[in-house]
């Protein structure tokens, strides 16, 4: 193994160093790269990783130098687009002889890599733009602030709506008390990245393109299954996603949770199925206790539920019996609602069940695109200008970290359903003792 993290020593200290403060979004100052441009390597480039080098290369002052994946036909389709780039199948060779070469890394994998991946470049002090959610499990989402903040690191974590339109009116709407201060929100997907039956048995042939010992990185050794991990669905398996609410969740948690500058939660339950050892639930309703903000009544509380639309309830009602949008979130506040569909729709002000105009020329924002493809790339290119020394990141670690430990939360909460879990901040531990031994995982040497 070239690359050893020291992770438990280190993953401890840093969980307790880190705890208790609430920590807006910064970014920390960047100097000049030589010569003026960013020279990026990518972690991961099939899938979302093709998205990431796509959209990162977008922009104009970037030179796309080298390219790792554990998947050749993954690699061999990104060298063609990047003839000049350098290939790897291991981002710790990748990152140990092209250090000196590059600027900024891109870490695009599956998210049980994402930590090992980023600690590793953040370590010899490149600049990481890592997709959500930003770890995988609670300790590892601290470690990644603490050595970001240490550092001076410019980071971003891979959530691009947050750049979008409509979800920073959604922010200055909140914050200018639009509908007062929000005791509630409610958030909802159909989606179901879980999985209820059973384990899948036997192995099947490791693909020739494939390095699956790789694939699994610091996760623990399993026979290759067609279809199941790579490039399946490893978001609904417990060793390597984080289930419907760390993926969805991220997107349509991001602006409620920093409209109204939350921090961790102090309680969690969620009303799922029994735990089956092998993947998240299909279904999740997730009820959060937040501490008040400035902008929330003195105990704020938040209702997540996926795998199916969420039950009915006068929160939810919109005028007109209109049906809801598959996925959104509902603010609940002391004069009003404010609803915000996911995505790239407008939010709606809703007061004694009837909407209401809005007025939003004191803002004065852009006009809003209604094109995925040309708004997505606003995030990345933040985080590259922000590493020129032209911006400041919106998404650094120092808010993502608190965001992903409180979807990560969420997602642990699954494994003790229906149970109210106590969240002690400080400590970096849960009251419920028998809950601290998910807060990490151990690494397995590869």
């Amino acid at each position: 193994m070239i690359y050893k993290t020291k992770r438990r020593t280190f993953l401890k200290n840093a969980a307790i160093a880190s705890a208790g403060a609430m920590i807006l979004p910064s970014c920390a100052t960047s100097k000049l790269v030589e010569n003026g441009r960013l020279r990026t390597a990518h972690i991961g480039v099939g899938g979302m990783g093709a998205e990431d080098l796509r959209d990162i290369a977008s922009h104009a002052l970037v030179d796309v130098t080298a390219l790792c994946d554990v998947d050749s036909n993954n690699l061999a389709a990104a060298k063609l687009l990047y003839p000049n780039a350098t290939i790897f199948s291991d981002y710790r060779k990748m990152l140990k002889a092209m250090g000196n070469k590059i600027d900024a890394v891109i870490v695009s994998t599956p998210d049980h890599t994402h930590a090992p991946a980023s600690m590793m470049a953040m370590e010899l002090g490149k600049a990481v733009y890592c997709q959500k959610p930003l770890a995988h499990n609670v300790s590892e989402a601290r470690a990644m602030q603490k050595i970001a903040k240490e550092k001076n690191l410019i980071t971003q974590m891979g959530i691009q709506v947050h750049s979008f339109y409509d979800y920073k009116l959604a922010t200055l709407l909140i914050q200018d008390g639009i509908i007062g201060k929000v005791s509630t929100v409610r958030a909802w997907t159909p989606r179901n990245w879980g999985h209820d039956t059973a384990t899948p048995k036997g192995a099947d042939p490791i693909p020739a393109h494939l390095d699956w010992n790789l694939w699994l990185g610091t996760a623990s050794k399993r026979p290759y299954k067609e279809e199941i991990y790579h490039p399946g669905k490893w978001r609904n398996i417990l060793d390597y996603g984080c289930g419907t609410l760390g993926d969805m969740g991220v997107h349509i948690f991001d602006t409620p949770y920093n409209a109204l500058q939350l921090d961790v939660p102090k309680t969690i339950t969620n009303k799922c199925r029994k735990p089956n050892g092998f993947g998240f639930p299909e279904k999740n309703e997730v009820t959060y206790q937040f501490p008040g903000t400035k902008y929330t009544t003195e105990n704020h509380t938040w209702i997540w539920s996926d795998g199916e639309a969420p039950a009915p309830h006068e929160d939810l009602k919109l005028p007109n019996d209109e049906m809801l949008h598959g996925q959104g979130a509902m603010f609940i506040g002391e004069k009003g609602r404010l609803y915000l569909p996911h995505f790239q729709l407008m939010p709606k002000l809703i007061v004694d069940g009837k909407y209401q105009d809005i007025d939003i020329s004191k803002f004065n924002l852009e006009e809003p695109i209604r094109d995925y493809a040309a708004e997505a790339p606003k995030h990345y290119h933040q985080f590259i200008d922000a590493c020129l020394g032209k911006d400041k990141c919106s998404a650094p670690f120092s808010y993502a970290s608190r965001l992903t430990e409180t979807i990560l939360l969420g997602v642990l909460a699954g494994r003790f359903p229906n149970q109210t879990l106590h969240w002690n901040s400080e400590a970096a531990k849960f009251e419920n003792k028998e809950a601290n031994q998910y807060l990490e995982s151990k690494y397995r040497t590869f």
